[in-house]
């Protein structure tokens, strides 16, 4: 199949395989697979029997051309981690104006916004640009630039954060606080009619990111405790070890963020507390930014555009 079908530009967008599938640079292994899975269901031929060819066609070259490509590099975790580095390097080799630029293209203003309200409106404006990304095949390449456009700008946040892949995965072991685990003891049913005990995935990610914070494998850790939020996204101990595990890479400002978000959900979480302390967070701020509104309202304009686009 040819690739005529694609705008020039479209092919160098793959720079940045996150864009192109609309994924965070944050995202591990299962979200990238779950985001790959969707987009190939959404771009298999079959969806596009009662259309015309050439969407089919199209989308099938996006397929084959950019998706496939793009989770290839993401799926692994060190491609993918060096790939993210990559792409922080990048952005801190900007200057302010080029970064202001970008921001302004964006019509955002994420550049004022606090490290807190930062990386909430981060996440959230990806997932709307991400919901609106290929509905329209021709207008596809544009959505993606414009996140490959947001991600230099929330990688430019960082410039005195940033580590290098090798620091994130060598840094020095120093221990963490290890919170205090009950055992669970799963007892196995000795009448088959008995339904058998249900299993904690979410404690079993935050158990495992607590063995990995103590080996300071930094990175594993961040992906078991994402896993186990979204999970149980209202358990306080695994924002506050989130927290933790971020301050040890060094990254102030998500370190705050996550120790807020424990507070807000537990004002008496001991371990957000302690580091609630060094981090110079006051126990009365709060942890829902106003600015994730903003980035609500991408999808919605971005279908409004593609409507005008398409009519």
């Amino acid at each position: 199949m040819s690739q005529n079908f694609l705008p020039p530009e479209a092919l160098e967008l793959l720079i940045d395989p996150y864009s192109v599938l609309g994924v965070s640079v944050n995202a591990n292994d299962h979200q990238v697979f779950k985001r790959y899975h969707a987009l190939a269901k959404q771009l298999h031929p079959d969806n596009y029997i009662n259309s015309n060819k050439l969407d089919a066609e199209l989308g099938k070259v996006i397929l084959t051309r950019l998706i496939n490509p793009a989770y290839q590099e993401l799926k692994h975790t060190k491609k993918r981690l060096s790939i993210a580095q990559t792409l922080r390097s990048k952005a801190i080799d900007l200057d302010k104006q080029s970064v202001l630029g970008l921001q302004a293209g964006l019509n955002l203003d994420i550049m004022s916004m606090s490290p807190n309200e930062a990386e909430f409106f981060y996440e959230k404006a990806i997932t709307s640009y991400a919901s609106a990304q290929y509905k329209s095949l021709l207008q596809s390449h544009q959505v993606t630039k414009k996140i490959s456009q947001l991600n230099l700008v929330y990688l430019s946040l960082h410039k005195k954060d940033a580590l290098t892949t090798e620091q994130w995965t060598t840094s020095s072991k120093s221990i963490i606080p290890r919170p205090e685990i009950k055992p669970v003891e799963l007892k196995l049913p000795q009448d088959k009619n008995l339904t058998s005990v249900p299993i904690n995935y979410a404690r079993r990610n935050y158990e495992r990111a607590v063995q990995y914070g103590e080996q300071g494998k930094w990175d594993l850790a961040v992906q078991e405790l994402r896993d186990a939020i979204k999970l149980e996204p209202n358990n306080s101990d695994y924002y506050a070890l989130l927290g933790v595990v971020h301050f040890q890479q060094k990254f102030t400002g998500m370190a705050k963020v996550y120790i807020r978000q424990a507070l807000k959900l537990n004002p008496k979480q001991p371990l957000a507390l302690k580091y609630a302390a060094q981090l110079n967070i006051q126990a009365t701020e709060n942890g829902n930014p106003k600015s994730v509104a903003k980035a609500v309202g991408i999808a919605a304009l971005l279908n409004r555009f593609f409507s005008r686009k398409d009519s």
